[in-house]
Order: structure tokens, then C-alpha cells, then sequence
């Protein structure tokens, strides 16, 4: 489904949308900011060389979309790594950890994965009312950021039975060429994903991150997982991609919040 609260749209994943008395949460793409070429418009990325000042009233803009005040959102310097923090609190300026997911049980922080390509995750327990964000790029996914995540979770009082997750738009197989090399490292950790890529042209193959990460969500036994359609590369009046814009001869580029808040 697709909402236009404080006029962005952004959309939000059925599974999720369904515990509106626990949570509030959507994933934003590139329409109903401030920011200009090559942000425009929604970009709430700190690691762009977008200006602070439009970066922040674009966060402040994604916090209002979803009901929390302005200045509530949590970010992290992400790195491609599978590291989890717990939050309880927004972080200040140039403090945020270098960490790939967030957790919380504190309502009113809107805690939010950034993309441009890689994998949004949105993880609750409606019933032990915790959160999370997770950016799950291929490297996050492989050395296990969903498995941290969800085990953090568990930590809090969470159960994997319980646990809703939802992979927000990302890079689809269509658009997800890699060589033989990647190939070798996903399978190396990951046998069972040999049905995941598929021929592309010459030697390169084609991966989909979507069913990839569905599968780990799958293997933890969570009560239900689920991923949005949407292709972050093949739809530039919706979403910033970094791929795409490596391809236009960009200089920089834009990043896509995927945002969840725990209502108190």
C-alpha cells in the first residue's frame, strides 16, 4: 500500500501495516524533500555530500510522514558489517556508531536502515513490543546482520516465532548482475543459494538479495517475512540507486530511508 502522509509517499509492507497499534513504519524513496541534483529529492543519507541542512529537514519530513516529532529519527554510520546496536535514545551529531542494525524498545524513535540498492529490513514483536532497522547489503547478509539482529532481539525478550520482517525496495535480480567470483563467495557460506543466480549475458550471473535475505529470515524461523516488489535500480522517479548512478556518471548519490517506530 502506498500513504501520502505529509505530503510524501512512501509504502508500507502488509504484514507490518497490519500492527498499527504497536507500530508505525514506511519505506520512503526519493519524492517530498528539499534536496537537489543528485539527491533530489527525499534524502535523508548524513554519508551523502548532500547539504545538512536539507539532509535533516528531509529526516524531519520522514519523522512527521509517520507521526514522531521532528529529530527522532536514529541512523547509523553503516558499513556493510553485521553489527547490531540497541538504542534508546537519538545519537548526536557525527556519534552514530559504525553498525549495520538497530534495535529498540523505546517508542518514538523512528529508527531507520538507509539504501540505495541493498536490502531494507523492519523487524517487530508486536507482542514484546521491539523493533528494528537493518541495512542488509549483500556483505551484511552473508556474515549474518539478520541473524544479529533477530538474536538481539531475542536478547530483549523477543521470539523468532513472533518476530514480523519485511525487506523494503531494493536492487531485483533483473537489475543484480554480478560475475562468477561473487557467486563463489555467496555459495561458499551460503551451498543452499545455487538457485538464486541465474545466467545474464556472457559469464554473468544475475542474483536476487530479495529471496536471499527471505531465505536466512526463513532459516531463523520467523513468524513471517515478506519483501516489497519494488526495484530500487529500474525506477528513478521513485528511489535513489547507487548503481544506477554509477552507471549515469554520477558523482554521488542519494539514500532511501526504511523507517519503523514503536508506539508508546
Amino acid at each position: 500500500m502506498t500513504d501520502t502522509l505529509a505530503r510524501i509517499p512512501y509504502l508500507q509492507a502488509p504484514a507490518l501495516a497490519t500492527y498499527t497499534m504497536h507500530i508505525r513504519h514506511g519505506f520512503f524513496g526519493r519524492q517530498g524533500g528539499v534536496s537537489s541534483k543528485p539527491f533530489e529529492s527525499l534524502n535523508v543519507g548524513p554519508g551523502s555530500k548532500d547539504h545538512p541542512k536539507n539532509i535533516q529537514e528531509n529526516r524531519d519530513r520522514v519523522c512527521e510522514a509517520i507521526g514522531a516529532e521532528r529529530g527522532k529519527m536514529v541512523t547509523l554510520a553503516q558499513c556493510h558489517s553485521n553489527r547490531v546496536v540497541i538504542v534508546d535514545d537519538v545519537f548526536a551529531p557525527g556519534e552514530a556508531p559504525e553498525a549495520d542494525a538497530i534495535v529498540t524498545e523505546t517508542p518514538g524513535l523512528v529508527i531507520t536502515a538507509l539504501a540505495a540498492d541493498c536490502a531494507p529490513v523492519l523487524m517487530c514483536d508486536p507482542h514484546a513490543n521491539i523493533v528494528a532497522a537493518a541495512h542488509a547489503g549483500w556483505r551484511g547478509a552473508v556474515s549474518g546482520v539478520m541473524e544479529n539482529t533477530i538474536e538481539v532481539m531475542c536478547g530483549l525478550g523477543a521470539r523468532p516465532e513472533n518476530i514480523i520482517a519485511a525487506i523494503g525496495p531494493c536492487i531485483s535480480q533483473a537489475s543484480f548482475e554480478v560475475g562468477p567470483e561473487f557467486e563463489d563467495q555467496i555459495l561458499d557460506q551460503s551451498p543452499w543459494a545455487q538457485n538464486l543466480f541465474i545466467p545474464g549475458k556472457d559469464d554473468r550471473l544475475q542474483f536476487d538479495l530479495k529471496r536471499y535475505c527471505l531465505h536466512r529470515l526463513a532459516r531463523c524461523g520467523v513468524g513471517k517475512a515478506e519483501a516489497l516488489a519494488d526495484d530500487t535500480v529500474s525506477e528513478p522517479d521513485m528511489f535513489h540507486s547507487f548503481r544506477r548512478s554509477q552507471r549515469e556518471g554520477a558523482h554521488d548519490y542519494g539514500r532511501n530511508a526504511s523507517s519503523i517506530m514503536l508506539l508508546g
